[in-house]
């Protein structure tokens, strides 16, 4: 078992003995989505590839929660924003935006890419390094900007 997930399950059981309903309920809702993909793919996921679905988690919950603020459902927006908090506590620290464009420049002069065409390679390299620690959309946005120059 990868260590992100035992750290789950142990969170489990700290909220369950601690009677935090909700909070266990989010996280075996987490546990659940990881179960089914790795029943799905047959394979066991190792801490990266369950970061990768936790990200998905968040993006979700952060969509879900843009649109419960704008259509003034501050009900639900504050329960997307509770299993936010929560999912974000397994998260590693996220990069701040001007180690990230140091990355991203570092990336492209090692890549030697010129042009947008070369984006695709510069992103699977970045998303090794990323994983977890920046939000993908964002390094997709330097790396355009970056190339675009």
């Amino acid at each position: 078992m990868s260590a992100l997930k035992q750290t789950l399950t142990d969170s489990v059981k700290t909220a369950m003995k601690a009677r935090e309903l909700e909070k266990v309920k989010v996280l075996r809702n987490v546990q659940s989505v990881i179960k089914q993909i790795e029943i799905d793919r047959q394979v066991e996921l190792d801490d990266a590839g369950v970061l990768e679905i936790l990200q998905k988690q968040l993006k979700q919950r952060q969509e879900s929660l843009q649109i419960f603020t704008a259509n003034g459902r501050d009900d639900l927006a504050q329960k997307e924003q509770f299993e936010i908090d929560i999912i974000n506590g397994f998260m590693p620290a996220q990069m701040s935006d001007d180690d990230l464009a140091a990355l991203v420049n570092a990336e492209i002069v090692k890549q030697e890419a010129s042009s947008m065409k070369d984006m695709g390679r510069v992103m699977a390299a970045l998303k090794v390094i990323t994983a977890g620690k920046a939000d993908p959309a964002l390094v997709s946005k330097l790396v355009k900007i970056a190339l675009q120059g």
